[in-house]
C-alpha cells in the first residue's frame, strides 16, 4: 500500500494547497488553514473529504477545480482532493490513449459527432483510473487531519462522472455524489446500483449530448433522493452557481454548515 507523499505546499485565502504522489499518481490536497474550521458538523470530529473528479483534457488543478475546491474548503471546512486521471497533466499515455486522443480531434476537425468516442475512451479510462483512486483513499485516510471516521463525497462532470460512477458503485466509503454532463452509454447499468444521495446536472440544449441522454442517465440512478438541475445553454455554459448549489449538496448530506468566504 502507498502513503501520501507531500511533494509542495502553498497557502491562501484559508486553504492550504498541498500537492502530494500515491506511487505514481499525482494529487493535490486542499485543507482549511485553521484548525477550528476543521472541524465537523457530523459529530465524527473529523472533516468531510470530498472526492473531485477532473474533465477530459484538463488536470486536478484546473481553474474550475480550484474554484470549487476553495467553495468547499472555505465555505465548509471540508477537505478536498483531486488526482489526474491517467494521460493527463503530464501522466504517461499509452499507445491507446494517443490513438484515441487523435481520434476525438480528428471528429471535432471533420465535424463528424465525437460522442461515441468520449464515451469508449472514459470508459477505458475509468477502469485505470477506479483502483488509483481507491488506492488513494486509502492512503488519504491514513492521514491524521482526514482519518477514517469522517464522511466521504465524490464531485465530478465530464468525465469525472465517467470515473466518478464506477468508482461510487464499487466504493462504500462515498455517500453522497454530484454528476453531470455524460452520456448514459457506458454508464447506465452502473448507475443503478447507486443508491445514495445524488445531484446531476445537465444543459438543455448540449450540443454533444442529447438532452434525452442526460436524462436517461440520471433516471438509471436508484437512489431515492436525487435532484437533477437542468439550465438552458450549451456544454460549457453550465452556470457557475451550480458549484455553489454543489457545496450546499454536499453540506447537507456530509456535514456541514455552509458560509460566506470573507
Amino acid at each position: 500500500m502507498h502513503s501520501v507523499h507531500f511533494t509542495a505546499e502553498t497557502s491562501s485565502d484559508g486553504v492550504i494547497e498541498r500537492d502530494f504522489t500515491v506511487g505514481e499518481v499525482t494529487g493535490v490536497l486542499w485543507s482549511p488553514a485553521s484548525a477550528s474550521a476543521s472541524g465537523s458538523a457530523s459529530g465524527s470530529g473529523r472533516a468531510p473529504l470530498v472526492l473531485m473528479g477532473h474533465g477530459g483534457g484538463t488536470h486536478k488543478k484546473a481553474p474550475g477545480m480550484v474554484g470549487r475546491a476553495h467553495l468547499l474548503v472555505t465555505g465548509c471546512g471540508f477537505h478536498v482532493a483531486a488526482i489526474d486521471a491517467p494521460g493527463h497533466d503530464g501522466r504517461p499515455r499509452t499507445v491507446y490513449d494517443e490513438q484515441e486522443i487523435a481520434a476525438m480531434r480528428q471528429a471535432m476537425a471533420t465535424g463528424e459527432p465525437v460522442g461515441p468516442i468520449v464515451v469508449r475512451y472514459n470508459a477505458h479510462l475509468a477502469e485505470r483510473a477506479v483502483p488509483e483512486w481507491r488506492a488513494t483513499l486509502d492512503a488519504l485516510q491514513e492521514l491524521p487531519e482526514i482519518g477514517t471516521e469522517g464522511p466521504v463525497g465524490y464531485y465530478g462532470l465530464n468525465m469525472g462522472t465517467a470515473i466518478g460512477v464506477p468508482l461510487t458503485a464499487v466504493e462504500p466509503r462515498i455517500t453522497a455524489a454530484a454528476f453531470g454532463l455524460h452520456w448514459p452509454d457506458a454508464l447506465a447499468e452502473t448507475a443503478k446500483q447507486i443508491t445514495i444521495p445524488i445531484e446531476f446536472t445537465l444543459q438543455w440544449d448540449d450540443e454533444h449530448i442529447p438532452r434525452e441522454s442526460g436524462l436517461a442517465l440520471f433516471d438509471a440512478f436508484a437512489s431515492k433522493e436525487k435532484t437533477l438541475h437542468a439550465n438552458a445553454g450549451r456544454h460549457k455554459e453550465l452556470p457557475r452557481f451550480e458549484a455553489d448549489s454543489a457545496v450546499r449538496f454536499f453540506a447537507r448530506h456530509l456535514g456541514g454548515a455552509v458560509t460566506s468566504p470573507a
